[in-house]
């Protein structure tokens, strides 16, 4: 049967069209014979394909009775190969579509239901391809299943396909993207259909589709678009209207552009063109303003081509500017009117316009009409004009600024030059080189060709001191004449010292001889500035330029007017050098001779200052011998007055009766009687002495000890300095022993102390007795100061390295005066019977303090009182093993 369904199955068939299928279902006919394989294979072979037979026995074995040659182009395999191991086609499977395939199969033996598959394979050779199979089961009468295949390759149809669905999904995203409305109307105006995704629409599809115009649109509005409607039918070509509607966000212009779209009915496109319309507006007024800007400006402002530079249009600010009218500048290039001064400029703006598009603040000289040069800044862009490149330039005069500038700058070089120039005068006294350095330096700074200094000598005539010139031109250095007609015309040349100004000397009016002068060594201009000592001329500071003439600027002639003034002072002080000079040998005599006389006036201060030690240790002597005798008499009188009174009676006054007894002798030498101020009495006669007198007599010579003592302290500090022991001191423990010695003073004077002092201060390097007598004398100062009743307090602080302590009181306030004065070593009131005795006890208290290397004050309390204070070192290694 099967070789009967082949042999009436014409091959002109499969080329009519017949389907693919339907060739499948034919060679699965059962009474398929392998004899008519040869058929097969000619009708395979007008596949885009494969036929194959798969045989599957009951053991589960695969047999391969039939694979057509299209076996090679499908999967570029022989069918020998496939038949071999059928399993080389499932591994040219693409493996994405391993599942679907695997799964396919799995039902088709499941359920003996035709396969049906498509899907990608790549081929040995890299190729991808698309296969369609199809396959048809039969149950063999030995229970065996023959499978009868066809593989097609579909690759042309799936890529047709993908490319089908690619241009509609492109299609389709371009007309969502676009945002405007579109309807299908009607010749009559009915709304068809409509697209609205994107758009601002407030009514729904069903309120538009199947309504009229002239239902949803305004009369106006409806009458316009029924017009293009139908002119566009009419005419076949697209027409386009603008209208303008009311909608919740105001008035909106709207663009309705109208194509058609099938018979009797158009397509619009609809699009809301107000930002558009208001962009217009404002572009307009844009306009206008970059008009009047264009035309106000007082920057010139011109727009030309890019490539030629050819004036399109320029502002009656570039007419100023460059003296060109706008008639003579409209059509004609830069490089036409010249305007270029360096054509460089011209191509390096255009190459930086075409790389960026834009150039600013460029530097630029240009040439006026007049042909003077300008500096200006150009800024200028890239515009299109009517589809041409157009430069848009603006030029911003500088040139007044560059000449101000230029100014500056010379200025600071004159000053640089005449401040070095000052410096070597005040720093040299070689004239000479002072002289040369000057006219290189003037020369360097004037780029002149010649400048020299000429002196003008009685006995030497004129002659050149200095001279630096360009090597092309001859040099003066060395000429001199003592012509006195000569001389006396160039001294008249500078009559009155005034500056001679020469721009050209062929316009002089100069004897011949001056004449044959410039010849001689070229000079063409000249500026001369005379050099005055006093009322003198004594020369001049000349520049020549050889190359030419000259216009000399005023700064150039101020320059040169100070310039010779600094090189007057050179030579006044050269002059005055040598006058020092020859002073200086005699001066050196003199101060020998002063010499030997200071020194004979030092021995004589030094002998004096011998006889004050002797006197001073001698009057102490005596007056301490004294002082203390009295002391002795004094205390001794007051002491048999407090006792019985063998010696003398006590009144009921508190008197006490002494007599003339003789005095025990004093450890002194005694005046002579002759020399006593009064007689001795030859008879004892008892004398009644108040007792206050007596305690004062010997409080009195207290002070006078105390103040001896004092005195010779301090003399032989200032000789010797002060001598301390210095040694770690517990500074809590020193101000303990310190206050025991206090406690009787304090209760004299009904005061008190309160110690603040924290006990663990670390140590300090100190000398305890010295410390000691400048605590109590800084107590005793307080309690001389003030009534009794006086309150203290002492405490002690660590600040950088330091003990800090004060002793506050609450008695009388000083000035600020009295308090730097305190510890100072000056004469004291002569009513206060204590300044003196405080006064030398406050400066030694300060000398103490320096020299444990310390500081010590006093301030004024804001209240009432005083506070003294005084710094101590803290113990260190340095302290410790300080000798």
């Amino acid at each position: 049967m099967a070789m009967i369904a082949l042999n009436i199955m014409p091959i002109a068939y499969i080329s009519k069209g017949l389907r693919v299928d339907e060739i499948v279902k034919s060679v699965h006919k059962p009474d398929f014979l392998p004899e008519k394989i040869p058929l097969l294979e000619t009708i395979a072979a007008n596949l885009p394909g494969m036929i194959f037979q798969i045989l599957q026995r009951q053991d589960g074995s695969i047999f391969i009775p039939y694979i057509s040659s299209g076996c090679k182009y499908l999967y570029e395999l022989e069918p020998e190969a496939v038949q071999a191991d059928f399993q080389v086609l499932y591994k040219l499977i693409h493996p994405q579509d391993i599942k679907a395939f695997t799964e396919s199969i799995a039902v088709c033996r499941t359920t003996l239901t035709p396969w049906h598959w498509e899907g990608r394979i790549v081929t040995p050779s890299g190729k991808l391809k698309w296969i369609q199979g199809t396959l048809q089961p039969e149950l063999q009468a030995a229970g065996d299943f023959l499978w009868h295949g066809l593989l097609m390759d579909i690759t042309d149809r799936k890529q047709a396909q993908e490319k089908l669905q690619e241009s509609e999904a492109r299609y389709k995203a371009i007309l969502d993207a676009i945002p405007d409305l579109m309807f299908r109307i009607s010749r009559d105006g009915e709304y068809l259909d409509l697209k609205s995704e994107g758009a601002n629409i407030t009514l729904s599809r069903e309120e538009i589709v199947g309504k009229n115009l002239q239902e949803l649109l305004p009369s106006d509005v409806a009458a316009i678009s029924q017009v293009a409607i139908a002119k566009t039918l009419d005419s076949g070509t697209l027409q386009t209207c603008e209208y303008q509607l009311a909608t919740s966000l105001g008035i909106r212009d709207y663009e309705a552009r109208l194509v058609v779209s099938g018979a009797d009915e158009v397509l619009a496109i609809v699009r809301d063109i107000t930002d558009r319309k208001q962009g217009e507006v404002a572009l307009q007024n844009l306009a206008q303003k970059f008009a009047k800007a264009f035309s106000c400006s007082p920057d010139s402002i011109t727009i030309s081509t890019l490539q030629e530079g050819r004036f399109i249009e320029v502002n009656d600010s570039f007419v100023n500017l460059s003296g060109y009218g706008r008639d003579e500048a409209i059509g004609k290039t830069s490089f036409e009117l010249n305007l270029w001064l360096h054509d460089r400029d011209r191509l390096n703006l255009v190459q930086e316009l075409q790389s960026t598009g834009v150039a600013r603040n460029l530097e630029i000289e240009f040439r006026q009409k007049s042909g003077e040069i300008i500096t200006t800044l150009l800024s200028a862009e890239v515009i299109d004009l009517n589809g041409i490149p157009a430069i848009l330039a603006v030029h911003h005069d500088i040139t007044e600024r560059k000449q101000v500038e230029a100014q500056l700058r010379f200025c600071a070089q004159r000053d640089r030059l005449l401040a070095e120039t000052l410096v070597r005068i005040r720093s040299s006294l070689n004239l000479k080189e002072i002289l040369q350095t000057t006219v290189t330096e003037v020369r360097q700074f004037l780029q002149a060709d010649r400048v020299f200094i000429g002196l003008n000598n009685t006995n030497l005539g004129v002659r050149t001191l200095a001279e630096s010139v360009d090597p092309k031109y001859p040099s003066v250095s060395g000429w001199s004449t003592n012509d006195e007609a000569y001389l006396q015309e160039l001294k008249n040349l500078l009559k009155d010292n005034l500056v001679r100004v020469v721009e050209d000397v062929t316009q002089m009016t100069v004897s011949p001889k001056v004449k044959a002068h410039f010849q001689k060594f070229q000079t063409k201009a000249t500026l001369t500035v005379p050099i005055m000592l006093g009322n003198e001329l004594f020369g001049a500071l000349i520049a020549n330029q050889c190359s030419g003439t000259r216009h000399w600027q005023p700064i150039e002639i101020d320059l040169l007017q100070q310039m010779s003034e600094q090189v007057a002072i050179a030579i006044q002080q050269s002059q005055i050098c040598q006058k020092l000079a020859e002073l200086n040998t005699n001066l050196e005599h003199q101060v020998q001779e002063r010499t030997a006389q200071l020194q004979q006036k030092m021995q004589e201060v030094e002998e004096l200052h011998r006889v004050k030690d002797v006197v001073l240790h001698t009057v102490a002597h005596d007056l301490r011998t004294s002082v203390m005798g009295n002391l002795m008499v004094l205390k001794n009188l007051l002491n048999q007055g407090q006792g019985s009174r063998g010696a003398g009676e006590q009144g009921s006054r508190g008197e006490i009766t002494a007599s003339l007894s003789p005095v025990p002798p004093i450890p002194s030498a005694p005046l002579p009687l002759s020399h006593a101020p009064y007689p001795m009495p030859h008879a004892q006669s008892p004398i009644p002495i108040s007792r206050s007198i007596i305690e004062r007599m010997i409080q009195g010579n207290d002070r006078q000890l105390t103040m001896i003592n004092s005195l010779l302290e301090i003399n032989s500090c200032e000789k010797q300095g002060i001598e301390i022991n210095i040694e770690p001191v517990q500074f809590s423990t020193l101000l303990g022993g310190t206050l025991v010695q206090l406690e009787p003073m304090l209760t004299q004077n009904q005061a008190t102390l309160k110690n603040l002092v924290p006990a663990d201060l670390p140590l300090v390097m100190a000398d305890g007795t010295r410390l000691q007598k400048v605590l109590v004398n800084l107590i005793a100062h307080g309690l001389q100061n003030n009534p009794p009743g006086l309150n203290f307090t002492l405490s002690a602080t660590i600040e950088g390295g330091m003990i800090r302590t004060h002793i506050q009181d609450d008695g009388v306030v000083m000035s600020k005066v009295e308090c730097d004065r305190l510890f100072d070593l000056h004469v004291r009131d002569p009513q206060d019977c204590c300044s003196t005795s405080i006064g030398l006890k406050m400066y030694l208290c300060r000398k103490v303090i320096k020299a444990h290397g310390g500081e010590i004050g006093v301030m004024s309390n804001r209240k009432r009182g005083l506070t003294f204070w005084f710094t101590l070192p803290l113990l260190t290694s340095s302290a410790t093993n300080r000798p």
